[in-house]
């Protein structure tokens, strides 16, 4: 995964645009929801074993045809949680620096002039 995941920022890495899209999310695969108890509470939010986490990557939604769109994934259990994470972040942050940051010289602009008009 982590080998994956390195080529996926690599392929980014000296395009003008490009979009990496990582998620995180708890794996509840068939699990039966206990009944909910009056207080209100969420049954779901204190399980009784922990759950895996499914992570996910992908390089954008690939509108253009000319890049495949390269989606990777992997499950990893509770007990692995802390090493992996350790790992994850590594490969993240040496990916990231080579990332070109977004360009939000245009949205400060507007918002300057919406709150100038605003005032006048």
């Amino acid at each position: 995964f982590f080998a994956q995941l390195a080529q996926v920022f690599d392929a980014t890495k000296g395009k003008d645009h490009g979009s990496i899209f990582l998620v995180q999310k708890r794996l509840s695969y068939d699990q039966p929801l206990p009944d909910a108890p009056r207080d209100g509470a969420f049954p779901d939010t204190n399980p009784a074993t922990p759950l895996p986490v499914l992570i996910r990557a992908t390089n954008g939604k690939a509108k253009d045809r000319k890049t495949k769109r390269v989606k990777i994934s992997t499950v990893v259990s509770p007990d692995a949680l802390p090493s992996f994470f350790e790992k994850y972040a590594e490969v993240c942050k040496a990916g990231m620096t080579t990332l070109k940051p977004r360009d939000r010289s245009k949205r400060k602009g507007k918002a300057k002039k919406r709150k100038g008009g605003a005032a006048a």
